[in-house]
């Protein structure tokens, strides 16, 4: 069963232009993309999307920098893609980031890092939720999913 999780390719990879970069890591792995938005985040968006951290010293912090400038919000669709995708992304601090991931390759610093992903099914379902209705989502098939999902049975 395929899940879906959010991803959302920060300010910071908008600014630095590196949007189709990311994105083609994603698609390059075979991680179906199901909906996508450029948009601007609000504080109150922010706010939510982030509420677990509210209590923490980083909160602010976080909430001015993903209101700051626009943002691509992603759902990928693939048999365990939160997973995938987060290994993708790589650790969560690109000065710490291994070389071939996202964060590793393209982000150097503890302050920015480039994209977020869901950490679990039950997170992915809330932060879908909060950037797209059940409408915006599209369902369909990839002409190479066989190749991409299949198994040679």
């Amino acid at each position: 069963m395929a899940e879906r999780t959010l991803v959302i390719i920060k300010p910071d990879a908008v600014q630095r232009q590196l949007v189709g970069k990311v994105l083609t890591r994603f698609e390059e792995k075979g991680l179906k993309v199901v909906a996508a938005k450029f948009m601007q985040i609000s504080q109150e968006l922010a706010r939510r999307h982030y509420a677990v951290h509210e209590d923490k010293p980083f909160f602010e912090g976080v909430v001015n920098y993903m209101s700051s400038a626009p943002v691509l919000v992603l759902v990928l669709q693939a048999e365990g893609v939160i997973a995938m995708s987060r290994k993708l992304m790589g650790a969560t601090f690109g000065n710490e980031a291994e070389p071939g991931t996202i964060r590793g390759d393209f982000g150097a610093c503890r302050g920015y890092n480039l994209v977020h992903g869901s950490d679990s099914p039950e997170n992915a379902a809330y932060e879908i939720g909060l950037y797209f209705k059940p409408e915006e989502i599209v369902d369909y098939t990839l002409a190479n999913e066989d190749w991409l999902y299949g198994s040679n049975d």
